[in-house]
């Protein structure tokens, strides 16, 4: 099960957690960032990167940020607000930048 970034991310965006991914698969919306679960290799290296405490697994995600783990994987698998595509798993964010687009979750805070 993959890392899932939670709601300390809205709106705080540190990106320290970018830099210790060895398979580039945390990308940018316009508010937070998403882990895609296809691509994240459950290694934890972006845990204690986050100054904001944001990432946590899966399976043991806080029960405040529970809708985060369908949310996060909602972000590569269902069209983004604006978009009529899905993103998918594009093989690591570098390749497509800033999506600058959250999901509808994220709107609601």
């Amino acid at each position: 099960m993959a890392f899932v970034i939670g709601s300390a991310c809205i709106d705080t965006m540190d990106r320290a957690c970018m830099d210790e991914c060895p398979v580039d698969c945390i990308y940018e919306g316009d508010r937070k960032l998403y882990i895609n679960p296809v691509e994240c290799i459950d290694c934890g290296a972006c845990v204690p990167a986050c100054p904001m405490d944001a990432i946590s697994n899966a399976t043991t995600v806080s029960a405040a940020d529970s809708a985060f783990v369908a949310d996060n994987a909602a972000f590569f698998t269902e069209p983004l607000p604006g978009r009529d595509s899905v993103l998918g798993n594009p093989g690591g964010a570098t390749k497509v930048g800033r999506i600058g687009l959250d999901t509808h979750l994220v709107g609601t805070f």
